[in-house]
């Protein structure tokens, strides 16, 4: 198999399955999780995935590991209901690898990359979400555009890039990925000190709106918590400061740390929190450095572990 999950040892040894265990593999893609915890014990795994194309790959695991194998269609965010309906109301393990795989990357008609012409799709459910990347380039007003890249891409450039990109299309629809590529690349001075692509952080910042990708996030989270048992492994695999800081405040929060708060603002007294989850290790994992070497799509990942402790929440 081609697929290279991304922190894969770690991501094994922070859920490490057991004979009899429930795991939730959030963000199934390629299906590289979900079969190393098949091949390591005698658990189930119920899969999610919104992306029609990752059927043909459940199929296959289907067919290898009969029932302790479930491929629930739908997003992540919606875990509780998928869950129910698999027949599962509690679950040992739950991981999540937020972002696009690298599946999708390579097919160049769904448009995630601008290292490969394709429409400007980007869009994961491509059978329910009508909202594309062509439709936000080329119907967002200026402004809303500006920051729609500025919040999701954290580009500084972002102002000038939406002025190129609504100038472009005054002349003609922006309908592909090397035409938003050339675009941005057209304001942006590439620097030669560092690796990524100048168009990066649009293309990033328009797939994370097409698809809802933070507000999925948060929801998924918030699912993690309902659907662990006591003792229950959380694992979530981010690839850049957005996701990470939400995963971070979540478990700041949920395992009843003081969550700082503006210093703008008047002092409050400490709010006693429920300690929801554990968090031994409050630094975030990062890939090693034979991962590093072998998969260039680690450089960026992070990984936080969390464990589900008995306790519910305070009102």
């Amino acid at each position: 198999m081609s697929h290279f999950p991304v922190m894969l040892p770690e991501v094994l040894q922070a859920i490490n399955p057991q004979d009899g265990d429930v795991i939730v593999d959030g963000t199934f893609g390629a299906g590289g999780y979900s079969e190393a915890f098949l091949e390591r014990s005698d658990c189930t795994v119920v899969a999610i995935d919104q992306d029609p194309n990752a059927i043909t790959r459940a199929k296959e695991l289907k067919d290898k590991y009969g029932e302790r194998f479930i491929f629930a269609r739908g997003q992540f965010g919606d875990a509780v209901a998928l869950l129910n309906e698999a027949g599962f109301e509690s679950v040992d393990g739950f991981v999540l690898d937020i972002g696009v795989s690298s599946m999708q990357i390579d097919q160049a008609e769904r448009g995630f990359s601008f290292q490969r012409n394709g429409p400007l799709d980007m869009r994961m459910d491509t059978q329910s979400n009508d909202v594309t990347a062509q439709k936000i380039v080329n119907q967002t007003e200026e402004e809303d555009l500006a920051n729609i890249i500025y919040k999701y891409g954290e580009e500084r450039l972002s102002r000038r890039i939406a002025k190129k990109i609504c100038e472009v299309r005054k002349e003609k629809e922006i309908k592909t990925t090397n035409e938003l590529s050339d675009i941005v690349q057209s304001v942006v001075p590439k620097n030669p000190k560092k690796k990524t692509h100048p168009a990066t952080k649009t293309f990033q910042a328009l797939r994370i709106m097409v698809n809802d990708e933070l507000g999925q996030l948060e929801a998924g989270l918030e699912a993690s918590q309902a659907l662990l048992k006591n003792g229950g492994r959380l694992v979530v695999v981010t690839f850049h400061s957005l996701e990470d800081g939400i995963v971070k405040r979540f478990l700041d929060e949920k395992s009843g740390r003081q969550v700082n708060q503006s210093r703008h603002l008047p002092s409050q007294a400490p709010v006693k929190r429920s300690k929801i989850f554990e968090v031994k290790k409050r630094k975030s994992i990062e890939a090693s450095e034979e991962e590093l070497k072998n998969n260039a799509r680690s450089r960026s990942a992070k990984m936080r572990v969390a464990y589900r402790t008995d306790e519910k929440e305070v009102a």
